[in-house]
């Protein structure tokens, strides 16, 4: 049996407030897209007695046993939804720590691909419920689509938003999730609960934030020279972190523009990971 493919596009933050915290987690709101850059996933059935995950590419470094993909599989077998083992390959093209949502799109897609394929079959209530289980944001992946997430945890899509050019720059060390968060003193006012689609204008994103980000310059402050530095390449329209770290984005309205910054970018930082992608 041959390999399905699957593409796991990154997820980015384009603004972030944390709006509180319940007993586990703390409340956020986002706007969020999707950008070109993927990881490459292949699946396929076999006949084994165990599912088989494997990680290469350049980001498949310390990857635990224990992830998202394997989390998903065990709370799918758990539940008695699949009886069949399968062979998965990832390519790991997405950096990990960065904000970018690599492991949890990857258990999102493969999820979608299970639907889709009619390998399981999920009301939404419960294909919530396992998003939810394997991990925050797995939701968000399900349809890679600009959304908006509110603080009360729903999501609204929209499609056939403006696009924009991305110059995606991560230094060699990443940003802990949960470092990050437990750092949090203070909480932001909602601003998205009523989700429109003109949030994802220029004028409006210009005006929004990542709440986290004042947190992750602090703690590392290399990352308030990477943000300086492209503020001032190539005029982009903003600059901002996606989500807890530590990538930072710098956003154009052309191509060009955003080629020309990551030639600049390239020759004056050849020590940092850096590319250029485009939201989908």
């Amino acid at each position: 049996m041959s390999f399905a493919k699957i593409k796991s596009n990154a997820k980015i933050n384009l603004a972030l407030n944390v709006v509180g915290k319940s007993k586990k987690l703390h409340k956020i709101e986002s706007l969020v897209a999707f950008i070109e850059h993927h990881d490459l996933i292949l699946i396929k059935k076999i006949r084994s007695n165990n599912n088989r995950i494997l990680f290469n590419g350049k980001f498949s470094k310390n990857i635990n046993s224990k992830n998202t993909v394997s989390r998903l599989f065990d709370f799918l077998e758990r539940k008695k939804l699949i009886n069949q083992k399968y062979l998965v390959k990832i390519t790991k093209n997405i950096p990990q720590k960065a904000g970018m949502g690599g492991g949890s799109m990857n258990a999102a897609n493969i999820l979608k691909y299970f639907i889709k394929k009619k390998i399981i079959k999920l009301n939404t209530k419960q294909i919530s419920e396992i998003a939810e289980y394997i991990g925050s944001d797995v939701i968000l992946g399900l349809d890679s689509t600009n959304s908006i997430l509110t603080s009360k945890k729903k999501i609204k899509r929209y499609r056939k938003c403006k696009k924009l050019f991305t110059l995606i720059v991560k230094p060699k060390f990443g940003c802990s999730t949960r470092e990050i968060y437990s750092h949090v003193k203070k909480f932001d006012k909602a601003k998205f609960y009523n989700p429109q689609k003109k949030m994802f204008d220029l004028d409006f994103l210009r005006k929004t934030n990542n709440s986290l980000e004042k947190i992750a310059l602090k703690k590392y402050p290399a990352l308030n020279k990477i943000k300086f530095y492209l503020k001032n390449l190539k005029e982009p329209i903003f600059v901002r972190m996606t989500g807890s770290g530590s990538a930072f984005i710098a956003y154009y309205a052309t191509k060009r523009q955003c080629d020309m910054a990551q030639k600049q970018f390239n020759k004056d930082h050849k020590k940092y990971w850096c590319i250029s992608s485009k939201t989908i």
